[in-house]
């Protein structure tokens, strides 16, 4: 019968931690834009080129074109 008070004590414990988790979470802004990622994947985006790839197709483009 130990055991169970024991193990009601640790899930009321647990269960404390994850309120108080949640609750920070909120308080620090995590849920506040729920808007934004829905529409993220709708906007089109220019894949990122390394720096010496850039430099490159510059290159290339000048020997094009005398």
């Amino acid at each position: 019968m130990d055991i169970i008070y024991f193990l009601i004590g640790c899930s009321i414990v647990i269960a404390g931690l994850f309120l108080a988790g949640f609750i920070w979470s909120i308080r620090s802004g995590q849920y506040d834009d729920t808007y934004t990622p829905s529409i993220r994947m709708l906007f089109e985006s220019e894949p990122s080129v390394p720096e010496a790839q850039k430099q490159v197709q510059n290159d290339d483009s000048c020997q094009e074109n005398p």
